[in-house]
Formats: structure tokens, sequence, C-alpha cells
């Protein structure tokens, strides 16, 4: 593999953070002041039709900078994490880390036993297969069903284990990552904000229309927080207020494991957004990194 020096990689600005903490804002923001263009990383924003639930960036922000990797799938097909990656080279030629993600197409007959194993003796039972061959994808796959199934199923089409297959090569941009951060009270609430904002704006009839196109209540993007909670009150068994208190409380459990998950990332900046110049602030981190170029 051919060794990138950090002087020749282009640079990139990454906006991380949980749910509704102000990504879209600042990514907008950074890209009119540095005549930057914005590539999306969040998956649900990939699917045609899917907009309101998944707070995509409205026309007229998209129009104001280049954005790329929004609306690329129907709703109804599936996204992997390596079609997407080809979809970012595609875009600007990069993913921050760098990972080679196997190439094995899904095999819905195999993943389907697998599914049923999980119903009958429980995910505890396949992670431990997952274990036996590929300890290392094991630890990193935790409690995720999805995840441990397509390791299994890479070892399946493959015979080697998903960690000898991925590696990591070096990443071909050079990459400031800000981490965006608001108080656990602070970010709730604003959660509880925008999800009635979204029922306002007419999330149910979005997701009412999507089903009625024919997409299935099982496909991947209706697992999206918004759209799956909504699915029992439009099939008559539970009232708008139940499905709506669901929206905000599985938006409160998923933020905090995205938490978790972005504290382990020690390149991460934090930038408060409760600081009244944390848009200064941004600004500043990312003329000192273009800077050194």
């Amino acid at each position: 593999m051919t060794d990138i020096s950090p002087d020749s990689r282009h640079p990139i600005v990454v906006v991380a953070g949980p749910t509704a903490v102000g990504k879209t804002r600042l990514g907008i923001e950074l890209a009119k002041r540095f005549d930057g263009e914005v590539i999306n990383a969040d998956s649900r924003y990939l699917y045609r039709g899917m907009d309101i639930g998944v707070a995509k960036p409205s026309l007229s922000e998209r129009d104001s900078v280049p954005h790329h990797l929004i609306d690329v799938r129907d709703p109804g097909e599936e996204m992997t994490l390596a079609a997407f990656q080809e979809l970012a080279y595609a875009a600007i030629n990069a993913v921050v880390e760098g990972w080679r993600i196997p190439r094995v197409p899904p095999d819905p007959a195999f993943r389907a036993e697998l599914e049923r194993e999980i119903r009958e003796s429980g995910l505890e039972v396949v992670a431990a297969r997952l274990a036996a061959v590929d300890p290392n994808i094991a630890a990193r796959s935790g409690k995720n069903a999805r995840r441990v199934i397509r390791a299994l199923e890479i070892h399946h089409a493959t015979g080697l284990p998903m960690s000898e297959i991925e590696g990591k090569g070096p990443p071909p941009y050079r990459a400031l990552e800000i981490g965006l951060t608001m108080p656990r009270a602070q970010l709730h609430a604003a959660i509880d904000a925008r999800v009635e904002g979204q029922i306002a704006a007419g999330l149910v009839d979005e997701v009412a229309g999507l089903l009625a196109a024919g997409v299935a209540p099982d496909a991947p993007s209706m697992s999206s927080i918004g759209y799956r909670q909504l699915a029992p009150h439009l099939q008559g068994t539970e009232s708008l207020s139940d499905a709506v208190h669901r929206i905000k409380v599985d938006t409160h459990r998923y933020v905090r494991h995205q938490e978790t998950w972005l504290r382990k990332n020690p390149r991460l900046i934090p930038v408060s957004v409760v600081e009244p110049d944390w848009i200064e602030r941004s600004a500043r981190l990312v003329s000192e990194f273009l800077s050194d170029n």
C-alpha cells in the first residue's frame, strides 16, 4: 500500500455530535465561510421521501452550499457500509478512518436462519459463534444483532474472519474532527421540541405516504426513530400521543448511545453549543487547521 505523507493529503472537516445538537447548522455555516461542500454521513439522509422524520436539511439549506449523498436511495433499498464508502469516495474520495470494508453481498437465506436462531435461542448463542471465529469483531459488535449477523455472513461467504479482511489503511485525507456537545437536559429539551415540530410539519402523513407507496414496515429505512414508532398509530393500535412519547423516549435513549460512542474518539475536539461563541470557535479551529496545510 502506498504511504501517504500527511502534508500531501487534502483537509476535511468532520462535524460530529448527538442527534439535535446542531451539526447541520454548523456544517452549512463552515461550508459557506470556507468555500466548502457538505458530504452527508447520516444513513437516513440517503433515502428519498424521508425528510421530516430524519430532520434532513431543507431545500433552501441544500441550495446555499453544495450537498452530497442525500436522496440517493429509495427507502425500500438496503444501504451497506461498503456501498456507502463507495459513494463517499465518489463524492470526495474520503472516509476518515480508512477502513477497507469487505465486499460480500448479502445472503438473505443465511441471514434469515440466523435471525430465526436469535428469536428461538437468544442473541448470546449466535454471538458466541461469532466469538469463536472472530473474537475481535465479536467484542466490537456487542449486543448489536445486525452486526453479529453481518460478521458471521462474511465469515460464511469467505471462510475468513471479518477482522482479517477489513484491515485499516491510512486515511486518504487529513481530518479535523469537531465534536459538538450539549448538557443532557438541554439536549433532551431540544429533541422534544424537534419531535413536536416534526409532527406539526406532517411527519404522520410522511410515514403514511411511504407505507402506501409500498415501503415495507420492516425495511431498514423504516427502522429509523420517528418512523417505526408511528406504524402502530397508523395501524390503529396506538394513540398519536403515545407514539410521539415513544419517539421522544427512544431518541433520548439513542443519544446516550451516541454520546458513549463519541467519547471513545480521542480525535474529537469538543465544542459546547451552549457557549455563545460556539460557531465562531469552530470557525477558528477550521481556520487554524487549514493554515497548517
